[in-house]
């Protein structure tokens, strides 16, 4: 068989200038690539150096945060800008939803209280509990306010007669003492939860009443944060401390950073939302930062009297729901009497 010729024969002949010339780029190619390649790597590894640097300091700062302040602030964070989104869709398109989205937060926070309560030694029902409070979140958004005060009288009876009638045939010898603080403690529950919850529905029912409640929100928000980015900045060690034996972490500083914060957003409030008078904000913030701070301390002294920390879990970063709620339950009676004060002098 004929032999097949060689690769050498078989090419096309180049003059050996242009042979020597393929020669030389071929191996420059690949060392080129090989030095890109390298580059690359090297500016990868650096970038991952100093993101995990990033990471590392702000993990740092994050676990400093958290040991003074109790809270994970990433976790907070992300938690509070996704219930944020979901209050402020609900007010601005449908009112209503945002009534159930209230129903479903009054429920979570009665069903904790209830719970805490139980575990201290407290007998609480928490199923006409939550009927009784039920019943005055819809008195609340439906009736109004003058009727309401009925719904109010008929859901502590719902609760009182309930732990009566329980106790009674329980006939386990609780002492009357004990009984009637059951009584006394399950009415308690009934108005502070949904009670106060209900006086946001009143407020939200009324025209343009939408606006007022996301405003006293918007307040309460600002109030807490200006108060935890001061009192981290300037009130660090407690250095002033407001209740010591109620809340240890609280300090004037903080509080000194929310007046200022809820004064500012209650002139910008009334000015762009509310279209009242600049002054009327002033009277507004200030006004919700004061129910706003007995509502924080009263729930701090409620915990330290049951011997706990936070309500619940269920909001990691936060605590419970009505660790969330203890500043805006209060505030909502004040907003909507400050609905029915400033309003009139509403900018036409």
């Amino acid at each position: 068989m004929p032999e097949a010729p060689d690769a050498d024969e078989t090419a096309p002949d180049l003059p050996s200038h242009r042979r020597g010339d393929s020669a030389r780029r071929a191996p420059a190619t690949g060392e080129g690539v090989t030095a890109i390649e390298s580059q690359l790597r090297a500016m990868r590894t650096d970038a991952e150096q100093h993101i995990a640097h990033a990471r590392a300091e702000f993990d740092q700062a994050n676990e400093r945060i958290k040991e003074r302040t109790g809270r994970d602030l990433i976790v907070a964070s992300l938690i509070g800008v996704a219930i944020g989104v979901v209050v402020v869709a609900s007010l601005i398109f449908i009112k209503g939803l945002f009534a159930l989205f209230a129903l479903g937060a009054m429920a979570l926070a009665v069903f904790e209280f209830s719970r805490a309560l139980q575990v201290s030694g407290r007998r609480i029902d928490v199923i006409p509990q939550l009927a009784a409070g039920v019943l005055l979140l819809a008195s609340g958004f439906f009736v109004g306010l003058w009727l309401h005060w009925v719904a109010t009288l008929a859901a502590v009876a719902i609760v009182v007669v309930w732990r009566l009638t329980a106790q009674l045939h329980a006939g386990d010898g609780r002492s009357p003492r004990d009984v009637v603080a059951d009584v006394l403690v399950g009415a308690f529950v009934q108005l502070y939860v949904p009670f106060l919850t209900s006086m946001a529905m009143i407020l939200l029912a009324q025209d343009g009443g939408e606006w007022w409640v996301l405003a006293f929100l918007v307040l309460a928000v600002v109030a807490d944060t200006g108060a935890y980015v001061s009192g981290l900045t300037f009130g660090r060690g407690g250095r002033h401390p407001m209740a010591p034996r109620i809340s240890p972490k609280k300090t004037w500083e903080g509080f000194a950073g929310a007046f200022v914060a809820a004064l500012i957003a209650g002139v910008l409030l009334a000015v762009f939302m509310l279209q009242l008078p600049w002054w009327t904000g002033l009277i507004f913030g200030a006004v919700v930062l004061a129910t706003a701070t007995v509502g924080d301390l009263g729930e701090s002294m409620l915990k330290r009297d049951l011997g706990i920390k936070d309500m619940s879990s269920w909001l990691p970063g936060h605590g419970g729901v009505l660790d969330r709620l203890d500043s805006i339950l209060p505030s909502a009676t004040a907003a909507l009497a400050m609905y029915y004060v400033l309003s009139p002098l509403g900018v036409s």
